[in-house]
């Protein structure tokens, strides 16, 4: 019975490895066709900037960290309420005493 059990967690753990080789491969072969195409992309651009005339440039990404810093520190401020937009109050009469109309 033991030398059952070995048997099939022996062979469990190679179909395992298996397994995550393939997924392995697949992940290796995906980004490897991904760069391909970004070369060729790259080519035919480089191609094109020749027969054109044109100088070659090189892909850029650019970050402006500034600009980014800014787009999400403003989106956190609170925002200001116009007069017409506050909705579920209750009106109330507010009597002013002598010594509030003169600091005003």
């Amino acid at each position: 019975m033991a030398d059952v059990s070995s048997f099939f967690r022996d062979v469990f753990r190679w179909l395992i490895r298996l397994a995550l080789m393939f997924m392995g491969l697949v992940f290796l072969l995906s980004l490897m066709l991904a760069a391909m195409m970004w070369l060729m992309l790259w080519s035919l651009r480089a191609l094109w900037a020749r027969l054109t005339g044109r100088t070659v440039q090189p892909f850029v990404f650019s970050l402006l960290r500034d600009a980014q810093w800014q787009r999400f520190y403003r989106s956190s401020r609170r925002q200001t309420v116009e007069e017409g937009e506050v909705i579920d109050v209750q009106a109330r009469t507010v009597v002013e005493d002598a010594k509030n109309a003169r600091r005003n």
